[in-house]
């Protein structure tokens, strides 16, 4: 754990200032690079710098796939290192600035926000953010399941019902439909009472993504998708396609998505994509990137995706939508939980639990 020094030639007021500093532990990468740039720190507590803002303690942080590529290409912005990362939190109020009106201490709140260079992430034990970026967090949950939910779910509502306006009489394909995206989508699908098909790799996935409701669920290693979507719709495809995997799969999934459809994507297709049949049938291609109120500083598009995560708490309270953990880990276990993210095996969420 790095050591905090206390300056001793300072004069006794300073002293005692720093002695009174609280820390908190936390992780840190210094550089881009491999898992274990994710190093142990301890720090002083961020502390409020506005009134609008609040003070958590972080109970859990969930992990996403977005973390890694951060921790291994490097930040959004530029002299941020070393930084704190992680966009996914969940934890206690225990200090509100004095034009917070919203809540109090003691509350508990569930939200996506820093950990991509210009505000600290989320993998510490205390972070300082504005009042208005975050939700109550569901009753339901616990603070590790409440940390797993606010990127997928705002991802996933985003595509489904902002981009592809998905309605009850469409059929959707989902990929992976194991992944932390893809297990809510077919949940969010299913509740707006949509017909769910989804990919996934094993028969274990295959039995999780049927618990949540979809109605055909292929394995795409045995199966072609696009043959068998083509026989389940009678070639006419689906209404909608959400593509979480990217890469080859973009360029597949085209032909398996009906004429005047809308297909969904979260990665970027690359440059070597065929776009003739696409054109052809005359598809609506959308970009679904959750983090771009954040990287462009969007406040009215951060307020919806508030209100987003205050529609998931009703849902989930209300025991229509739920998250799947597939494994926690201690926060100085972070570098192993983005070793196991990054094998591209994990099923659900992976957190880590500040209480353990």
């Amino acid at each position: 754990m790095t050591e905090v020094v206390i300056n001793p030639t300072s004069n006794k007021n300073t002293t005692m200032d720093k002695l009174e500093q609280r820390f908190m532990r936390a992780m840190i990468m210094a550089s881009p690079g491999e898992p274990s740039v994710l190093q142990p720190a301890e720090l002083p507590e961020p502390q409020l710098q506005k009134p609008t803002q609040i003070k958590v303690r972080i109970k859990a942080a969930g992990i996403n796939p977005i973390d890694t590529k951060v921790r291994a290409r490097g930040l959004f912005f530029s002299n941020a290192l070393p930084a704190i990362i992680g966009c996914d939190g969940a934890g206690v109020i225990t200090q509100v600035g004095e034009a917070v009106k919203q809540f109090q201490i003691g509350d508990e709140v569930y939200f996506c926000n820093g950990g991509l260079g210009r505000e600290q992430g989320n993998y510490a034990e205390f972070t300082v953010l504005e009042a208005t970026h975050v939700a109550r967090k569901p009753t339901t949950l616990t603070f590790v399941e409440a940390a797993a939910m606010p990127l997928v779910a705002i991802t996933a509502w985003e595509a489904l019902f902002d981009r592809a306006n998905l309605q009850p009489s469409h059929t959707v394909l989902i990929h992976a439909g194991a992944g932390g995206v893809g297990h809510v989508a077919i949940q969010l699908a299913k509740y707006a009472g949509a017909r769910v098909i989804t990919t996934v790799s094993d028969p274990v996935k295959a039995e999780l993504a049927s618990s949540l409701g979809a109605d055909m669920v292929i394995q795409y290693q045995q199966t072609d998708f696009v043959q068998a979507i083509n026989h389940l719709t009678g070639g006419r495809g689906v209404d909608v396609a959400l593509d979480t995997v990217g890469g080859e799969v973009f360029q597949q999934t085209i032909p398996a998505v009906r004429h005047y459809g809308d297909l969904i994507t979260l990665l970027d297709p690359g440059t070597d994509i065929a776009w003739k049949e696409a054109r052809t049938r005359n598809l609506r291609i959308g970009f679904e990137l959750m983090l771009t109120p954040l990287l462009r500083d969007l406040p009215e598009a951060r307020a919806h995706q508030v209100e987003i995560l205050q529609h998931c708490a009703e849902l989930i309270d209300r025991g229509d939508l739920d998250v799947h953990i597939g494994k926690e880990y201690p926060l100085a276990q972070a570098a192993q939980a983005h070793t196991d993210i990054e094998t591209g095996h994990t099923q659900g969420k992976l957190v880590l639990n500040l209480d353990n």
